[in-house]
């Protein structure tokens, strides 16, 4: 049976074994894909505290908290972006079970996948806003708008343009880092894969399976994503000029 050829072993393998594959494949889209939306909406609001500048005029109450979350996020994007997620699965998930807390694989994995992507969304998110021109931040103020309508209505849906390709440049790294949670018994795609390729010690066939499940997994996923991409910026600017000055107008 070890002298039969590569095509051989692997269908077998996946023949036998697609049970232990599939299970992967689900856990790892389950955290790749509530990870990333919790990491999306985590580094957005860690973005928004960093790219907001304390002006003179502002409250005494804002500036004194903008002035605390600020050092907080800053040392907060660079501990995770700093250290690798295997690291990070790591010191959470047993820095936990030392402390007497008991935490699952899933959830543990869940978190650290959560604050990675938060991480690395926040500064996304900063350039992003920083990348648009201050006169369109002054022209909302003479507008008679807040800071934080200006933000929202003005800001915000210029630097979406230039965030988006990084989210799902995110996500995809999301997918595929996923392997790394293993460390912490997390039942992912390349944990089974692992558990399937230690039965027959067929190794080489097992992983080129997981490759193609990676690859499939990630060129779905790229497909939707910028399809999606693409419908959501197919309106014009003008369009949504009009449609602001028709809002301010009601």
């Amino acid at each position: 049976m070890n002298n039969q050829g590569l095509l051989y072993w692997l269908w077998y393998i996946f023949k036998n074994y697609w049970n232990y594959f599939l299970k992967g494949t689900v856990l790892t889209l389950e955290i790749a894909i509530l990870g990333t939306i919790l990491g999306y909406i985590l580094g957005f609001a860690i973005g928004l505290v960093q790219a907001t500048p304390i002006a003179k005029g502002d409250r005494i109450g804002r500036k004194i908290v903008y002035r605390v979350l600020k050092p907080l996020c800053s040392a907060f994007v660079a501990v995770f972006r700093g250290t690798p997620m295997m690291v990070q699965a790591m010191v959470f998930y047993y820095g936990l079970k030392n402390s007497g807390i008991d935490i699952s694989p899933f959830l543990a994995s869940l978190i650290v996948l959560m604050m990675n992507t938060g991480a690395y969304m926040a500064e996304t998110v900063r350039g992003g806003i920083i990348s648009i021109d201050k006169g369109q931040l002054e022209g909302g103020f003479a507008l008679g708008m807040s800071h934080t309508k200006t933000m929202f209505c003005v800001i915000l849906p210029q630097a979406f343009r230039n965030i988006v390709p990084e989210m799902v440049n995110q996500f995809l790294t999301n997918l595929k880092m996923t392997s790394v949670l293993n460390v912490i018994g997390v039942y992912e795609l390349y944990f089974a894969t692992k558990s399937a390729a230690g039965i027959y010690y067929r190794y080489f066939e097992s992983y080129i399976i997981c490759a193609i499940f990676y690859f499939i997994i990630c060129s779905v996923f790229t497909k939707i994503l910028k399809s999606v991409e693409k419908k959501a910026f197919e309106q014009k600017d003008y369009e949504l000029a009009v449609q602001y000055m028709g809002d301010s107008a009601e």
